[in-house]
């Protein structure tokens, strides 16, 4: 546990859940908090916590228990990939929305995995005498080996359980997570994106948002209540602790905190490391995914069937690739290198203040300076191959799964159905080009050279790109498609595409008999795959020496985590998919001079937003009609106005604004719809739980601001927004619009 005598900062930081101290505890109850931590959290406790209804899906997103039948609440864009799973041209539940009016209509999401934490264990000083005994007797071994012992050590303890270990501050401590897994997971409920993404990528990283991002599972059990495989005959979980749903709202500066599993964080980085990232990294990967976006838009925009199969891949791409642009804006309007570099001169004078500690890290940011500054070209080189031929198109996987699997066609048959050649076609061409455009030949393969050579116009010194990717794609069998048959065993690479041969799987290494190409002879599989990676890394290792750069990057982190603690400064550790806990309070935003955002969005924004001709701004007839009307029905009493409940004139709000929403001049509804606090989160707390000062369920984080797109690297106080849909309007949607009567009644409304 983190010492007591560190004060905790007040608003920054992503708290490890067992390491709420006295100190801690003391500014969260400064702040508002009405409940005491163990509360929040006690592994030793006899009862439950708030802990136990956190639940983390997969360790992509975090959900919550909210009802006695093992209903879990999260986000919508948490259950994307399964709701266009089970999506069909003729029932599109991503366009239409999954509403399981019956307990039977819940569907399975095979694959889908709930983690409950039962307990978090300091194992560090277990760690360092594996290692220690691993190093006495002369073996290999890394975190990867060391974490497979000591996990198969803690699975023979606690069999029940699953065991996870985390390295936090580079080794300084060591975690071992416990969690209790159930993976007969349904679907139960998830409104239309029209309504949960109301505003698509053009208000994503915004404020204010008017977006209803929420999605309900529910949670199977064997009958006695443990984890079983999917089976009709289990039953909905009876889980230790739900959490209580509150309708009071809440108002600027109220305590709010929330619990969750953040995915990554580099706020223990060097200026070095960042610089790389700001001046080398984003700004090419940035560059190649704006590049596939506009590809696929175009191609969504004019036909439905390539939205459907494309709208999850698009919806991943197009969220990196705002984050990634927006880290870059914030690194350079906040300062954050200059910042580190700062850190980094009190870090040079307390490392020199001591013999032992100059001993120990006298070179040490030198040395990283002149490493990262030795790398940096191969770097970009090594981006530009990643960003191009390995995530270029799903053609890539699909060479890849060819090279790697030994399964053959079987590996690639899933790819092959959830996408589109003509899209696939125009992603590679444009892939191919950036990257012969832009990674030095000396990484290319022989026969990039050879195209390139044919296709150059020795006169002028120009390159036919397009012919030379037409040449490359219409040669190849890959692109041919499937026959319909294709989801039988035995299928084989022929001249034509791919064709039915005896019945055996077809590996990289095996020559068809019937004359057909190698995998390996494949235009479009030698363009994608026989890149000299190797040389990538061998110069890494050449230009890097010895000690490396990760091996620098770790005792960086160590002799700041030490002058920290010798300082007396708040330390916790960089997000890594362990449960955390962070907390703040409502409060406006003030994104740039002159300009304040409120804290709480309305409907009555949905209604000023709409635009029928935008796809992300277009309301269904029926929804429009419901916020219109402000006829809200019970949720209406949720409303207070100067303390008392509302009526139905009280909860709209009269619209002066002028222009296009004058033209309508009509009263606006109120009704709340998202809210901002400051709450400190990244990746991963998607759909956490935001909780009052009582630990009752307010709302579901989805998002973040512009403005703290720089946080995982550093923390700027005043800027750093917590978005979240507000749970009336979550209840709203489901009572007014989807009239889900039975969960309703089962959430005890």
């Amino acid at each position: 546990m983190v010492s007591s005598a560190l004060a905790a900062s007040a608003d920054e930081g992503m708290w490890m859940i067992n390491a709420i101290d006295r100190a801690l505890e003391k500014n969260m109850k400064a702040r508002g908090l009405k409940m005491g931590a163990r509360e929040i959290y006690d592994a030793d406790a006899k009862g439950t916590t708030l802990s136990d209804a956190v639940v983390a899906l997969d360790f992509g997103c975090t959900g919550s228990i909210i009802s006695d039948e093992g209903l879990l609440i999260t986000n919508h864009h948490c259950a994307y990939a399964d709701i266009h799973s089970i999506s069909t041209p003729q029932r599109n539940y991503l366009e239409d929305g999954f509403w399981a009016f019956r307990s039977e209509d819940e569907r399975y999401i095979p694959g889908k995995n709930v983690f409950f934490l039962k307990r978090v264990l300091d194992v560090t000083d277990e760690v360092n005498a594996l290692e220690a005994k691993l190093r006495e007797e002369g073996k290999n071994f890394g975190m990867r080996k060391v974490s497979y012992i000591l996990e198969k050590e803690y699975k023979k303890q606690y069999p029940e359980y699953e065991a996870y270990l985390s390295s936090m501050w580079a080794g300084e401590k060591y975690y071992m997570a416990l969690y209790l897994v159930y993976n007969d997971i349904r679907l139960v409920a998830a409104p239309p994106v029209s309504i949960a993404a109301f505003g698509g990528d053009v208000d994503n990283w915004e404020w204010p948002q008017h977006k209803c991002d929420f999605a309900m599972y529910r949670v199977y059990a064997g009958a006695d209540g443990k984890p079983a495989a999917h089976s009709a005959e289990n039953v909905p979980l009876k889980p230790e602790r739900k959490l209580k749903i509150s309708t009071k709202g809440y108002k600027p500066g109220d305590f709010n905190m929330v619990i969750g599993f953040p995915g990554r964080t580099d706020r223990w980085s060097s200026s070095f490391k960042l610089e790389e990232q700001k001046d080398v990294t984003l700004p090419v990967s940035n560059k190649v995914r704006g590049e596939q976006m506009a590809i696929a838009e175009k191609w969504m925009n004019a036909d439905p069937q390539v939205r459907l199969k494309y709208s999850n891949w698009y919806f991943g791409l197009s969220n990196v690739q705002e984050l990634n642009e927006g880290e870059v804006l914030c690194y350079n309007r906040f300062n954050v290198v200059d910042d580190k570099r700062t850190q980094e001169s009190e870090l040079a004078e307390w490392i020199a203040a001591a013999p032992e500690r100059t001993a120990k890290w006298g070179s040490l940011l030198s040395e990283l300076s002149a490493k990262y500054k030795a790398v940096e070209d191969v770097e970009r080189n090594r981006t530009w191959f990643r960003e191009t031929l390995v995530r270029g198109s799903r053609m890539s996987l699909i060479t890849a799964r060819l090279k790697n699997s030994l399964n053959g066609i079987k590996a690639v048959i899933p790819v092959y159905k959830e996408i589109d050649m003509r899209v696939e076609k125009e992603l590679f061409a444009s892939s191919a080009e950036m990257f012969l455009r832009n990674v030095d030949r000396e990484y290319w393969s022989d026969s990039q050279k050879e195209l390139v050579e044919h296709f150059t116009d020795h006169s002028t010194g120009a390159v036919d790109y397009l012919a030379l990717t037409d040449s490359v794609w219409n040669g190849s069998c890959l692109t041919k498609g499937l026959p319909s048959s294709s989801d039988k065993p035995g299928h084989k690479m022929g001249r034509g595409g791919f064709m039915q041969g005896k019945e055996t799987e077809y590996s990289p290494e095996e020559d068809n008999e019937k004359g057909g190409a190698r995998y390996s002879d494949d235009p479009l599989f030698r363009f994608l795959q026989d890149v000299k990676i190797t040389v990538f890394n061998d110069r890494l290792k050449a230009l890097e020496g010895h000690p490396s750069i990760l091996a620098l990057d770790r005792e960086y982190t160590h002799a700041l985590y030490e002058m920290r603690l010798d300082k007396g400064t708040p330390v916790y550790p960089n997000a890594n998919s362990t449960m955390r806990i962070t907390y703040g309070t409502v409060g406006d935003l003030r994104p740039r001079d002159a300009v304040r955002c409120g804290w709480q969005s309305t409907v009555a924004g949905v209604l000023e937003k709409h635009d029928p001709t935008a796809y992300d701004f277009c309301l269904k007839p029926d929804w429009k009609r419901l916020l219109e009307s402000g006829d809200f029905g019970r949720w209406s009493s949720t409303i207070k106005v100067a303390g008392k409940a509302a009526s139905k004139s009280a909860v709209r709000e009269s619209s002066k604004s002028t222009g296009k929403a004058a033209a309508s001049a009509k009263a606006r509804p109120a009704f709340p719809v998202d809210f901002i606090n400051d709450c400190d989160i990244t990746g991963g707390n998607s759909g956490s739980p935001v909780l009052n000062a009582h630990g009752e369920l307010i709302g579901l984080a989805f998002d973040g601001n512009k403005e703290s797109l720089a946080s995982d690297a550093s923390y700027t106080p005043g800027y750093n927004k917590c978005v979240c849909v507000d749970i009336r309007y979550i209840l709203l949607t489901l009572d007014r619009y989807a009239h889900l009567d039975r969960i309703l009644t089962e959430l005890g409304f």
